[in-house]
């Protein structure tokens, strides 16, 4: 999960380097909504298996509401 500042817009994505992915955000590499409005600031991350659990973990959080 990463965002632009507290309180501030969220994304949640999915990789299998993350390292290199957060790298490609700071550095606006891939045009697109995070480099549009500069959300680089990883605030949260799991580890999972494989990619179908990553996935269907992303789905539960975008679920959630903003609050929690």
């Amino acid at each position: 999960m990463l965002a632009n500042n507290p309180y501030g817009t969220l994304y949640l994505g999915s990789t299998f380097d993350l390292g290199r992915r957060i790298s490609e955000h700071k550095l606006k590499s891939v045009p697109g909504f995070t480099a549009r409005y500069s959300v680089d600031r990883l605030v949260w991350y799991e580890v999972h298996e494989t990619l179908e659990t990553a996935l269907l973990r992303e789905r539960q959080i975008q679920k959630w509401k903003r609050d929690w």
